[in-house]
């Protein structure tokens, strides 16, 4: 919005001799800008010179063209009941007032403390290196993973993954989420003496292993010390197969269950996220987290309260590469002593 004003006197002689001087004032006017132009026009002829007429008009006052426009007038403020302060600034009210919110009047902006503290998000660890590791103590108990990279030498995983891929009865799992079934992302079968029953689906019981898959148990449970009754193999087939979150505390595998996952074929990683507290109402976001990239051959364990304190899941892989397969071994702890991670394979398996 703009205010301005044109105003300029004007002579009845004008001359080649007579100069014109111009000056321009301008200053805010509630919030808006008022700017005067104001032209003189001065006479320099010599007194020889002199125009009578323009003696004539010295002693008269002098015509005046004004010319403008004018913004909308302010609203008339209510004059003060009580003394004026002594005071030589002259506030002039805006036309559009600031919210109440930053400071008019008695109301001033006053800075509160956030509701919930701020924290940072933990970073993500990531497990490389082989060996024992206690991830966590809660009041369920004591989450342990056991890392055992090259658990089959390179030339036995090939030939166990090529077996595995081309004999076991893989098949495609309907699940079902909020009433809709939807089909997962990845091929599995089961194998156990009980049925096997998650995400609202079950698996029929299947007491006849595979003789491969009972080598491999077999040099699991002398490795670790535990003895498993069930396993589940999951083949992921190109770089979009995946599974999501979740923790193996189904009731058919008991009490804070022992799972062995075996790897083979392209490097996936592993990732786990802890449990939140109670009071965090479901939300991840500051619980911690690690990841562990699961190369062709490793063997992880997952003891103690793992499966209560910590989920898991294994993310779909944006890089092509050869099909990987896990083989999930679980069952309860048997009192043994660890032995040598070598797993005895028959006798017409190459040996590296």
């Amino acid at each position: 919005m703009a205010f301005e004003m044109h105003l300029s006197t004007t002579s009845l002689l004008a001359s080649e001799n007579m100069q014109f001087d111009v000056v321009t004032q301008s200053w805010p006017l509630g919030g808006s800008i008022c700017e005067l132009n104001v032209t003189a026009c001065f006479n320099q002829f010599q007194t020889s010179n002199r125009c009578p007429h323009l003696d004539v008009m010295s002693d008269k006052r002098q015509r005046a063209r004004v010319q403008g426009s004018w913004a909308k007038p302010l609203p008339k403020q209510p004059r003060p009941t009580g003394a004026i302060p002594n005071s030589s600034t002259v506030v002039i009210p805006s036309a559009n007032p600031p919210p109440a919110g930053w400071g008019v009047g008695q109301r001033m902006f006053e800075y509160q403390q956030p509701a919930k503290p701020v924290r940072d998000v933990p970073t993500e660890k990531v497990m490389e290196m082989g060996g024992d590791y206690e991830i966590s103590h809660g009041p369920s108990g004591v989450s342990r993973l056991r890392l055992i990279q090259g658990f089959l030498p390179p030339e036995e995983a090939d030939w166990a993954f090529s077996k595995l891929l081309a004999e076991l009865p893989w098949s495609q799992k309907t699940n079902y989420r909020q009433g809709e079934a939807y089909e997962e992302p990845r091929l599995t079968c089961w194998y156990g003496e009980l049925p096997y029953t998650y995400a609202h689906s079950t698996l029929e019981a299947n007491a006849q292993w595979h003789p491969l898959l009972v080598t491999l148990r077999c040099a699991v449970e002398k490795a670790s010390g535990h003895r498993f009754n069930s396993l589940m193999c999951n083949l992921y087939r190109n770089c979009k197969d995946s599974i999501g979150w979740h923790s193996d505390d189904e009731a058919a595998l008991g009490t804070r269950p022992t799972i062995a996952s075996l790897s083979l074929g392209d490097m996936r990683v592993f990732s786990l996220r802890k449990q939140p507290a109670p009071e965090e109402d479901g939300d991840y976001t500051y619980v911690e987290r690690l990841r562990i990239p699961l190369t062709h051959g490793t063997l992880l364990m997952m003891e103690g309260a793992t499966q209560d304190d910590w989920q898991d899941d294994l993310q779909a892989n944006q890089t092509q590469g050869h099909a990987p397969t896990t083989a999930a071994f679980s069952g309860q702890r048997v009192p043994r002593p660890r032995a040598s991670h070598q797993p005895d394979l028959p006798h017409n398996v190459p040996r590296a």
